[in-house]
């Protein structure tokens, strides 16, 4: 079988095939981290982030992310952490805190002016803040951080509350790239969801972006809503396609009430049978490659020349807590609620919650306001390695993980359990296990995932087994 992959991030490589995914449609992670999220424990203290910080490479610029969770009204969907409030002095209040973690973490890092090449405001919703407060938030940022030239500055957008100068002050502040949520444009599914969104009001966001200067714009959809069709969401790609995006994000929505309470307003009657969310998946994806656009993975497109394709091409791309990356190996630090940070071998979690947030800033100020973590172990690192390999690459080289490993392994032995549970997936041409490698074939590549999670080892071992999301 060739297995060259020259070839590999091809967009004709790329095959929906409904038997397959059928049959390997399983819940498992998304793996914008290894391990999971959901491994982290209480046992990871304040002091070894301190630690963490004061031992980073001080020469390697961060990726540096701000939550923002305040949003004007709930989209049922959701299951963001987010508060619900029209009250801006909520969101007064919440910036004082997040400048003073802000300055923690410049005296944690020795106090030096931190080089980023990364910033992303998400939430919530980071344009519910004010021109005002928007303004103060980046000014004090960058009293502790240096904008690299040629980084990559995003923010989240919701059109239905931002007009041509805010998209011009977001660009004087120095963002350079733009996330807009649409979801969806059929106004059935629109009032079914409790988000409505002209395109009209879109469109505009859109083309201030492009009129100032911002250097890539994606629009976010999701297909499994209620009321929606293979027709429908036609009709809406047709109106996104018009826009002319760099990049769309078409996520699987994932009905789970009993953990995000918004959902519970959303009818499961209402939601599309599994047979005509798998069509509609279909059919946006034959739509969208038709148009140019390059499957990245998992739900992710982007125009052949945009960063983020052109990142596979070259072997640079990454995946973390934001999704898909154009910068590997760079640490995250984050802040504000719930946010979660990548130092070097550990990621720790701010408290969840406003109120434990402001009162651990309160009560221990010299002490970031985390409340659990996660410190990874030499095996950690590499299935970490391993993962990112798989669904950032499509393909796993056995030489390079083991060049990398901190102890000596030969791969065959280390993961012959692994190897040995393949087989069935290599027996569906889901992927091809030569000697030193293990590509993704083109039914594959939309299960991704599930390859990956075979060298899961805590879901191997049923620990903390969690809820996740279906793969399709």
């Amino acid at each position: 079988m060739n297995t060259n992959s020259s070839n590999n991030f091809s967009t004709e490589n790329l095959i929906f095939d409904t038997e397959i995914i059928r049959k390997f449609d399983v819940s498992g992670p998304r793996y914008t981290s290894y391990p999971t999220a959901d491994r982290f424990t209480n046992d990871f203290t304040p002091e070894q982030a301190k630690i963490a910080l004061q031992n980073r490479d001080k020469n390697s610029p961060l990726s540096l992310y701000i939550h923002i969770p305040f949003c004007n009204t709930v989209c049922y969907y959701c299951a963001c952490n987010k508060i619900i409030t029209k009250n801006h002095s909520f969101s007064q209040e919440y910036l004082q805190y997040v400048f003073k973690e802000l300055q923690l973490q410049h005296k944690l890092l020795n106090e030096q002016k931190t080089d980023i090449i990364q910033l992303h405001f998400g939430g919530g919703t980071p344009t519910f803040l004010s021109d005002e407060e928007m303004t103060l938030l980046i000014t004090e940022i960058k009293k502790y951080f240096n904008f690299l030239p040629h980084g990559e500055y995003s923010i989240e957008v919701d059109p239905r509350k931002v007009n041509e100068s805010t998209v011009k002050l977001l660009a004087e502040l120095g963002f350079n790239r733009m996330s807009v949520g649409v979801q969806d444009f059929d106004e059935k599914v629109q009032v079914a969801v409790n988000r409505i969104q002209s395109e009209a009001e879109t469109k505009l966001v859109i083309d201030a972006a492009k009129k100032y200067g911002f250097h890539s714009i994606s629009i976010d959809l999701i297909y499994g809503l209620p009321f929606q069709s293979v027709a429908g969401f036609n009709r809406t790609l047709d109106r996104v396609l018009a826009m002319n995006p760099d990049r769309l994000s078409v996520y699987n929505y994932a009905h789970l009430p009993q953990m995000f309470m918004p959902q519970r307003r959303i009818n499961a009657d209402d939601l599309p049978h599994p047979e005509e969310k798998l069509a509609i998946l279909s059919s946006a994806i034959q739509k969208l490659t038709a148009a140019g656009y390059v499957f990245i993975g998992m739900d992710h497109f982007a125009k052949p020349d945009d960063e983020l394709a052109i990142a596979q091409r070259e072997r640079r791309l990454h995946r973390n807590f934001q999704g898909y990356s154009t910068h590997a190996n760079c640490d995250m630090l984050s802040v504000g609620i719930s946010s979660i940070s990548n130092i070097g071998g550990c990621y720790y979690q701010n408290q969840k919650l406003q109120e434990t947030y402001y009162n651990a800033i309160n009560s221990h100020p010299d002490e970031l306001p985390i409340f659990r973590g996660y410190q990874l172990d030499a095996d950690d690192l590499l299935r970490r390695q391993i993962i990112q390999q798989l669904m950032c690459h499509f393909e796993l080289d056995f030489a390079q993980i083991e060049a990398n490993a901190t102890t000596n392994i030969k791969f065959r032995e280390y993961f012959a359990e692994e190897l040995a549970s393949l087989q069935e997936m290599q027996q569906h041409k889901l992927l091809d296990i030569s000697a030193d490698k293990i590509v993704v074939l083109p039914a594959g590549r939309l299960l991704v995932r599930v390859i990956a999670m075979v060298f899961d080892k805590y879901l191997r071992n049923r620990q903390k087994a969690g809820t996740f999301s279906k793969v399709i």
